[in-house]
């Protein structure tokens, strides 16, 4: 590993040195701290990061390498990576490169050698913050005021930049070995359901696949009657990154599909929904990324152990009456979870394809299902 200096400024003056451990050059955008003490290459090839400068909390970083089936997308989206100390060594048979040769590969600046927990404690106390790495740029004045200039994700659609181009079907499941999720019917139909990619994470298109779903992933822009067209039994809404409030193309779409067919949403379609259906979205101070949130499920009063990944939440005084609070976090009470009283319709706010759990959450995808078939039977009896 080479010796090269990188430098990291915030908004609020704080310029540090450190060590440079990917690609050389510049990025910036907020600034957000991950709690989880592995999986930095599917935090890395998150959708849901685009916008984003990332902090591991857990200091010693790329020690099993990367593996090149934990992707959760074909390419890295965070616009920097900042860690304590990157390991010298990358222990794991699966390991297909080392994680600064894959920072190198993928075009992502990266800086090691600060204090992140300094920096945490201040994005925890400040709040949201903009930030700038560099790797040629070592003026403290300057830097300073690139992170002033450095792109928020308030107001914006980032779902333009992380979507798929057309529309494809999805059909890998996971590994034969992988825990049963569901008992199919008995006539063991798949569910048709059109999956809009706001930035889906390829774990949860392969949940869809294991309990049961043909999945038609298309792109965040399609319209209400595209969609309609294709005549799915159900439609899922993914994870993305940036404002929920500033995807206008989706939101017109769902507001036009709620009611005519049953829709589950996760992190970003989640907001996506709540927005629909009257309740507003906030940005949150320092946001929940990690893979340690517990959370209550409120019609079972068990508590699941979740992998979260988003920087707004849904406002829960502006929950109408016709929603329902079904998830909360037990670490702040902000909203994870909502459904619909009368339409099929509900959503989480955190990630149950993860399994931080490890599998406390994965029951939302048959309970997605039983909606499904539930429908199709009401369906079929007004004939």
């Amino acid at each position: 590993m080479s010796e090269s200096k990188a430098w990291l400024a915030l908004e609020n003056g704080l310029v540090l040195e450190g060590r440079a451990v990917g690609a050389r050059g510049d990025a910036g955008g907020d600034l957000v701290f991950n709690t989880a003490m592995t999986g930095y290459h599917e935090i890395l090839t998150d959708p849901s990061y685009a916008g984003q400068v990332v902090i591991m909390t857990y200091p010693l970083i790329g020690n099993y390498g990367v593996p090149d089936e934990d992707a959760e997308s074909g390419r890295a989206w965070a616009e920097a990576f900042v860690i304590r100390e990157m390991s010298t060594i990358a222990s794991n048979f699966r390991s297909n490169m080392t994680l600064p040769d894959y920072l190198v590969k993928q075009k992502i600046v990266a800086i090691e050698g600060v204090d992140t927990r300094r920096l945490t404690r201040i994005v925890r106390d400040e709040g949201s913050m903009r930030v700038f790495v560099s790797t040629t740029d070592s003026d403290p004045k300057s830097l300073v005021n690139k992170a002033r200039n450095a792109p928020a994700t308030d107001g914006r659609d980032l779902t333009v930049g992380v979507t798929c181009a057309k529309p494809y079907a999805w059909t890998e499941g996971y590994d034969a070995s992988y825990p049963g999720l569901i008992t199919l019917s008995a006539d063991k139909r798949k569910i048709r359901v059109v999956a809009y990619d706001f930035g889906a994470k390829r774990n949860i298109l392969r949940s869809l696949v294991h309990c049961g779903f043909d999945v038609t992933v298309v792109p965040a822009g399609t319209s209400a009657d595209d969609v309609l067209g294709m005549d799915p039994d159900a439609v899922f809404l993914s994870n993305g990154p940036g404002d929920p409030a500033a995807v206008k193309p989706a939101i017109s779409a769902m507001d036009k599909l709620i009611g005519k067919k049953p829709i589950f949403g996760i992190c970003l379609g989640h907001q996506i929904l709540s927005i629909v259906l009257g309740a507003k979205t906030h940005k949150m101070p320092f946001g929940h990324h990690g893979a340690n949130h517990p959370v209550r499920d409120m019609t079972t009063g068990k508590v699941e152990i979740t992998s979260q990944n988003h920087s707004y939440a849904v406002d829960p005084t502006t929950l109408g009456a016709d929603l329902e609070l079904t998830h909360i976090n037990l670490n702040d009470e902000t909203v994870e979870g909502m459904r619909h009283k009368r339409a099929p319709v509900f959503s989480v706010q955190y990630h149950p394809e993860a399994a931080p759990g490890p599998l406390d959450s994965a029951h939302l995808f048959q309970r997605f299902r039983e909606l499904c078939e539930a429908q199709r039977s009401k369906s079929v009896a007004a004939r």
